[in-house]
């Protein structure tokens, strides 16, 4: 039996994306904290403290707008959920930045003022860990990641798919912020973690622990990127866009699609607590609303808004929602949802590639030829067609390889 060739693995960014991510690393790591922190505050260059945590959050969510995509756009798996493993995160990093607080609180306790107020003598046994930074990294990682592969495998191995997965991992996620709501779980309530003093024994309303916060937000951003172009480009991620294009084949040709369904799934989960994790420390607070379905439908928007199965496309889709919802809630507060769903609706009817899809489309149209007299082969394809393909469309599946 002869092999299936596959193609070449091309290089992880092209020449202009290289150009491109080098400019927006300088920007996180070395133009926005001199426009924060040298330029005086009067100048027209200054970048006010405000900007600073409004992109900070931004990158965050754009984070989450990424991890989507890779479960989304790339595997075909719709979530409804992530916005849970966003606050599972966001909850790990503020279970230790309550106990930072130490005896500062308006109780002067040792243990947080939620705690004394219900007449709590000691900390919960989930809390045992929270005084510890290196064990609060791991847990920022595992517990959305562990959630992740357990309803994961269950749901996968029951081949749950479609608009049904959906409907599950929204149900998920609403019954996680009943759950928290309720006192006795020892998670502050309805109004969650605040007041938070300091992070590794460094204030943390310092303008300059907030400068770096947000240039960690960045690079965490910018190598998340990196990870998943490596990732698509692989084997693995050739797979996994076959799975979403014909799951069915995929089986046939010998591959368990569950392990690598799982795999993406618990990847992209962890990515997003990582995201709350350093949401947490820029906004000052994490309650339960952070695990409303609403949340978890907004990072559908964002990647659909960018366009799904580009990568960078989410992220401009997250800036340029979460950008729009800042100034039209201040602005003109009563029509935000209105404009969010007419957005979401124009872009399923009008935009289904969204705006990096456009963009394409575009930039092929400028590339055909400008008369029509060139002779066109029936069997010749033009080259904008190929570069509006789908990826998996242009990629065999190998038949040797893994198998389950």
């Amino acid at each position: 039996m002869s092999r299936v060739a596959l193609p070449s693995k091309g290089p992880l960014l092209s020449g202009k994306g290289w150009t491109a991510f080098f400019a927006a690393l300088i920007a996180v790591c070395a133009l926005a904290p001199v426009l924060n922190l040298l330029v005086p505050p009067g100048s027209a260059l200054h970048m006010s403290d405000y900007a600073v945590a409004l992109v900070g959050k931004i990158m965050c969510y754009a984070i989450c707008a990424l991890a989507m995509d890779l479960i989304w756009g790339y595997t075909g798996i719709l979530s409804l959920g992530h916005g849970l493993f966003f606050a599972l995160g966001g909850y790990m990093m503020g279970m230790y930045l309550m106990r930072q607080i130490g005896r500062d609180g308006n109780y002067k306790s040792e243990l947080p003022d939620f705690m004394v107020f219900l007449d709590w003598k000691t900390l919960p046994w989930h809390w045992t860990f929270s005084d510890s930074f290196i064990a609060t990294l791991l847990l920022i990682v595992a517990v959305p990641g562990l959630i992740a592969f357990v309803f994961g495998f269950f749901a996968f191995r029951s081949r749950i798919k479609g608009v049904y997965f959906s409907i599950i991992t929204q149900a998920m996620t609403f019954a996680a912020m009943l759950l928290f709501f309720r006192n006795e779980t020892g998670f502050g309530g309805n109004n969650g973690f605040t007041d938070f003093k300091r992070i590794l024994g460094t204030p943390i309303a310092t303008q300059e622990m907030r400068m770096t916060l947000f240039a960690l937000t960045g690079l965490a951003l910018l190598g998340f990127f990196l990870f998943a172009r490596w990732l698509i480009g692989s084997k693995f991620g050739r797979v996994l866009q076959a799975i979403r294009d014909a799951e069915s084949r995929v089986m046939f040709s010998g591959y368990n699609p569950l392990p690598y369904k799982l795999t993406i799934w618990v990847l992209s989960a962890t990515m997003c607590g990582v995201a709350g994790a350093l949401y947490v420390p820029q906004v000052g607070i994490i309650n339960p609303g952070e695990m409303s379905p609403a949340n978890s439908i907004e990072i559908a928007v964002w990647a659909a808004v960018g366009g799904r199965a580009t990568l960078a496309g989410p992220i401009l889709g997250a800036f340029i929602v979460n950008g729009a919802k800042s100034w039209l809630t201040v602005a003109y507060p009563e029509y935000w949802l209105y404009f969010l769903g007419a957005l979401f609706i124009a872009v399923t009817l009008f935009l289904p590639d969204g705006i990096v899809g456009l963009a394409r489309k575009w930039a092929s149209r400028e590339k055909k030829p400008a008369s029509g007299n060139e002779p066109h082969h029936p069997a010749h394809r033009p080259a904008a067609a190929e570069q509006d393909a789908e990826p998996s469309a242009m990629v065999p599946l190998s038949t040797e390889g893994a198998r389950a």
